[in-house]
Order: C-alpha cells, then structure tokens, then sequence
C-alpha cells in the first residue's frame, strides 16, 4: 500500500508543476500578444505614411507641385506681385494648402508618429525641392507676417529627408534647376 507521506509529495510536485506550467503558458501568452501588438504598430505607421504621401501621388497634386516647382520670381516683391493672395488668389490657395500638407507631415515626424525613412518611401523627396524653390518665401513671410515658428515643421520635414537622401547617396546635391530637364552636356 502507499503511504501518505509519498501520496502528499507527489501531490505537492503536481501542484508545483501545475503553477509552472501555467506560468511558462502565461509568458508565451504575453510575448506573442507583444508581437502582435508591434506587427499591429508596424502596420498603422506604415499606412499612415501611405496615407499622409498619397496625395502627392494623385494626379491633382502632381499637376500642383510641378506648377509650383515652374514658377519664377526675381525677388520678394515681385513674388508677391505675380503670386500673393491680393493677385492670385487661385496660386496662393495651392501654395498654402501643399505647404501646409507638408508642415503637417513634418510635425508627424517631429513627434514620432511616423519615421523619415518611411515617408521618404513613400515618394516625398519633392518635399526637399519644394523647401529649396520656396525657402527665401517662407522667411520673408516669417519676417513680415508670421513668426519665426510659420512652416517650421516643413522646413524640418525637408531637412530631415535630406539627411535620408544624403544617407542613401552621399554625392547628391539638390539641383538648381529643380524639376526643369536638365540636358546632358
């Protein structure tokens, strides 16, 4: 017959595996609800680069960026003359509202909710022409109407995709001549 003393130790070992084996289930438990969680992140930051570049992707924004990139002025003031709000009113609305687009985007990735080279990804390295065509405009307007903070977060977004630019192909410069055909010499 068995005796008690051996009945209550293995009582006591199964109770003992029993609480072991449910703690090796809870720590696989938590690592793969971790990795989901980060897949699911993963995911949400990638769409959300695929969100915020979409625009520029359409055929409207494409019209207007390169609409942009074409105009020309020799200083502030004619700027204003051909372009400003009080002449072209149609001009002003796409230039502050791509301008604006790229702010906000710059203040994503100022605040860590999307990453440089996920947005550089995405098609918005036009945003460096586009801080390069109208950098002089921007602080002018900083000067005389808004601040020294307006449009800080594109000018961030663009120096940040630079540095991406420049860590992919450190002999890129940014052409003077933008998008216009450059031929070959």
């Amino acid at each position: 017959m068995v005796e008690l003393a051996i009945l209550q130790a293995v009582s006591y070992i199964m109770g003992s595996m029993g609480v072991f084996v449910a703690a090796v289930y809870y720590i696989m438990n938590i690592r793969a609800t971790r990795r989901n969680m980060e897949l699911t992140l993963e995911t949400r930051r990638i769409g959300q680069a695929e969100n915020i570049a979409q625009y520029t992707r359409d055929l409207e924004g494409m019209g207007i960026y390169f609409e942009l990139l074409n105009m020309e002025w020799k200083d502030y003031d004619e700027f204003e003359r051909k372009y400003g709000s009080d002449n072209n009113i149609e001009n002003a609305a796409k230039r502050y509202s791509t301008w604006a687009r790229h702010n906000s985007i710059g203040a994503m990735l100022r605040k860590g909710m999307v990453e440089a080279e996920d947005v550089y990804d995405m098609g918005m390295m036009g945003t460096i022409f586009l801080w390069a065509k109208f950098k002089d405009v921007i602080e002018e307007g900083r000067k005389r109407y808004n601040g020294q903070d307006y449009m800080r977060d594109f000018e961030y977004l663009a120096g940040e995709l630079m540095k991406v630019k420049l860590r992919r192909d450190p002999s890129y410069i940014v052409p003077d001549a933008l998008s216009r055909y450059i031929p070959e010499n």
